[in-house]
């Protein structure tokens, strides 16, 4: 970032670490703030501070924090800033002399606004297993190559796959993500595409129409690349989203290639939570417990908080790895990670073994990956909350003085941020010397709140 920029936009390789620049004043608020004079505001009775999500306090929290109204949004932009000022227009003033709870609340309003979604140790963990399929010191027969390897993608095709990402739709670069990922699978890998959503529309009256449309367009088959391409192309986003119904179908299909003598991967990618009243993570469970026994990924293409939690469950129900993408050089990202295991697999057919060392190189690069992204990531969450400090003053809801007291007080906040992810990256590279069942067994103490 330059030194009076009015962007959030902040460059991977930009030092986190460096203080924030300084932010050019669009026009000054008088010292008084408002006509609120000296009373209490009693914000728990309004409207726009209910239901707040709150200030993390420790490591387990930031992990745990969802993405807020604007995560991700450059809030000063000419899109952006009326936007944000329209929606903070109802928002009480604070009182001349604010009390600690007051400002409390304000930084809490801000926060829910601005939070960011965090990188999570468990997802990084469970990729790290991911990528060691195969090895001998895993003990879960689940992880171990089978002379058959199947995977199946569930694509989502519900009409709000139609939201543009640049220049094309999500279903646009889902589709040649996944054509892309394919097409470099081995020779010998069954492969399956079942898509949902592509039936009726959005409205209540083709409800039951969409939510029992399911079809799976291809497989379980070998790549053929005109075949593919034609199952693939056939079909355009319209309708519901029927996850947990497509999971059972899915079950069917798979009910033959039972886990002792098959790995079986299924990649689930949604951009929203089921809409057809079914339970996506108790049929995940069920699915996963079955002699199946699949991997579930799910990939969440640009998602809400409720989605991201929903389909997060989905994939931690049978020990899957759950990711938030945006666009799709991170789509492509998660695919490749796939395409590397059963790349692997057809070595192990012909007796080679992947090496242990080369897998905790690989892992070291994926802990350099996870502090850049958290400390990107930090760096933004903490720019937003000050330039929406600006917006409010510029609306006249705080004074300067009073933004100067709330910038601190979101600084304060930032170095939880910074003194989290040292400790995280300590624990990771100490993690990564170990073999993966203890790593798996120390990230659950460390970073989840199910603790004995």
């Amino acid at each position: 970032m330059t030194g009076c920029s009015d962007s959030e936009e902040v460059k991977k390789g930009t030092d986190p670490s460096q203080d924030e620049p300084k932010q050019e004043e669009k026009k000054e608020a008088p010292e008084s703030g408002s006509d609120s004079g000296a009373q209490k505001q009693d914000f728990s009775e309004t409207k726009s501070f209910q239901d707040l999500q709150h200030v993390p306090e420790d490591q387990v929290d930031i992990i745990n924090q969802l993405p807020g109204e604007f995560a991700g949004k450059d809030v000063l932009s000419d899109e952006m800033e009326p936007i944000v000022s329209e929606y903070v227009e109802n928002v009480p003033p604070l009182p001349e002399n604010p009390t600690e709870e007051e400002y409390n609340q304000y930084v809490q309003y801000v926060f829910s606004l601005a939070a960011d979604d965090f990188p999570d140790p468990n997802d990084l963990i469970k990729k790290w297993e991911f990528s060691m399929y195969g090895s001998p010191e895993l003990k879960d027969s689940k992880y171990q190559f089978k002379d058959n390897y199947n995977v199946e993608i569930i694509l989502d095709s519900s009409g709000s796959m139609n939201a543009r990402v640049g220049d094309k739709t999500q279903m646009e670069l889902a589709k040649e993500a996944i054509d892309e990922f394919v097409s470099n699978l081995p020779e010998g890998v069954n492969v399956s595409l079942r898509v949902y959503g592509h039936k009726g529309t959005g409205s209540d009256a083709d409800k039951s129409k969409s939510c029992s449309g399911i079809e799976q367009v291809y497989g379980f088959d070998q790549y053929d690349s005109a075949t593919f391409d034609k199952a693939i192309n056939q079909f355009k986003p319209s309708g519901w989203t029927p996850i947990a119904e497509s999971l059972k179908q899915s079950f069917k299909s798979f009910e033959k290639y039972d886990g002792k003598n098959n790995t079986n991967l299924i990649y689930l990618v949604s951009d929203g939570i089921e809409t057809c009243d079914g339970d996506p993570v108790k049929v995940a469970k069920d699915f996963a417990d079955s002699n199946v026994s699949p991997i579930i990924n799910v990939i969440g293409f640009n998602v809400d908080s409720s989605a991201q939690k929903q389909l997060k469950d989905v994939a931690e129900s049978s020990n899957g790895i759950y990711s938030t993408v945006t666009n799709k050089e991170q789509l492509t990202a998660e695919f490749d990670r796939a395409e590397e295991v059963m790349k692997r697999w057809e070595s192990w057919k012909n007796d080679a073994l992947r090496d242990a060392d080369a897998q905790r190189v690989d892992n070291n690069f994926d802990i350099l990956g996870f502090s850049n992204d958290w400390k990107f990531t930090q760096r933004s969450q903490y720019l937003r909350m000050v330039y929406i400090f600006t917006i409010l003053k510029n609306e006249d809801k705080i004074t300067p003085k009073q933004k100067e007291e709330l910038r601190n007080r979101a600084k304060e906040l930032r170095g939880l941020y910074e003194e989290s992810i040292e400790e995280i990256l300590a624990n990771l590279e100490s993690m990564n010397k170990k073999q993966i069942e203890d790593l798996k067994s120390e990230i659950k103490k460390k970073y989840t709140n199910e603790v004995d």
